[in-house]
């Protein structure tokens, strides 16, 4: 008999790496499509997923089949990476450039008025609720529809609706301030 996704977790937390290798071939392929899907660069996406496999590794006794299968524990995993990523890379792009070259030309200006924008979005967004914020960039930035989001969250659509329609409400009175 095949050994279930769960079966494998209980030997990769006993060191088994054999075990590891066969999760990965039969979730890495979704993982690394849900981190792409996040991601939207398949660089990242590989250290996304190579990073949440590292966890499975890591912490493979801390997964408990009562809370739900192996497969959605994973992709929770992978989903935080990517998270994690993402919001590395927006602060990373959000800092200052030292001694950047600055071109001339029309297009300069309408790059800073975008880069303007992106930073008061991204500050605006900074001022949010934790739970409003992450579903607000999960959807925007991570493309996830508020279905996937409720999943990925685990909590019911109508919370996903909820903290979408209030984040964004507070977003607006906050940019237009």
């Amino acid at each position: 008999m095949a050994e279930t996704d769960e079966d494998l977790l209980v030997a990769i937390a006993g060191g088994d790496e054999r075990a590891l290798g066969e999760l990965y071939d039969r979730l890495g392929g979704v993982a690394y499509r849900l981190a792409v899907r996040i991601l939207r660069d398949p660089a990242l996406a590989q250290d996304a997923v190579q990073d949440a496999f590292l966890g499975v590794w890591r912490t493979a006794a801390a997964f408990d089949p009562s809370r739900g299968k192996a497969s959605t524990w994973l992709l929770t995993l992978v989903h935080r990476r990517a998270v994690d990523v993402v919001r590395r890379e927006d602060r990373r792009r959000a800092e200052p450039l030292e001694d950047a070259p600055v071109a001339s030309g029309e297009a300069t200006d309408e790059t800073a008025e975008v880069r303007e924008e992106r930073r008061r979005v991204q500050a605006a967004l900074a001022q949010l609720p934790a739970d409003q914020r992450e579903a607000l960039e999960l959807a925007y930035y991570g493309g996830l529809t508020q279905s996937e989001l409720a999943e990925r969250l685990g909590v019911p659509l109508g919370t996903v609706k909820s903290r979408m329609f209030t984040g964004l409400s507070k977003l607006r009175d906050l940019l237009e301030e």
